[in-house]
């Protein structure tokens, strides 16, 4: 790995983990400091992995590029390829936290139905289950993404 890649992510340890959580564990503690730390981090974290990957994988920054196999084939930088894995990555990802904010809130609102009336039960279940489904469709597209790679 490239030294600049890897002083990227160091300084994204540091200034996303090391500094907010010092900001706050250091200072008066209240919710708007913590806050304050919070969207530091997030922010700082966001902002280094952007730039590693930017660094890892743009075609004019040849650092990270493979030996070509046979003379004279060209050398793919996998910009394409690293693109494509960080979009299955976000699709897995944020369709599970769509199935689950989706199946807190109908299963809380399922067993407050059925805590009433015993008959609704299998109805229920079928919204629950409808929740589900949106993480298993995120999971199939990512499958498709990575089957193109």
């Amino acid at each position: 790995m490239n030294t600049l890649i890897k002083m990227t992510l160091l300084a994204t340890f540091i200034l996303g983990f090391v500094l907010p959580f010092a900001y706050y564990f250091f200072g008066a503690k209240s919710r708007s400091r913590y806050k304050r730390a919070l969207v530091g981090n997030i922010a700082a974290v966001i902002t280094g992995i952007v730039i590693a990957t930017i660094l890892a994988y743009n075609p004019d920054f040849q650092l990270l590029a493979a030996e070509p196999a046979v003379a004279g084939q060209a050398v793919d930088t996998g910009f394409a390829t690293g693109m494509g894995y960080i979009a299955a990555a976000l699709v897995t990802g944020l369709s599970c936290i769509g199935g689950g904010v989706a199946v807190a809130s109908a299963s809380s609102a399922a067993l407050g139905a059925i805590s009433e009336d015993d008959s609704i039960f299998g109805r229920s279940l079928i919204f629950v289950g409808l929740a589900e489904g949106i993480a298993l469709y995120g999971l199939i597209i990512s499958f498709m993404i990575l089957g193109q790679l």
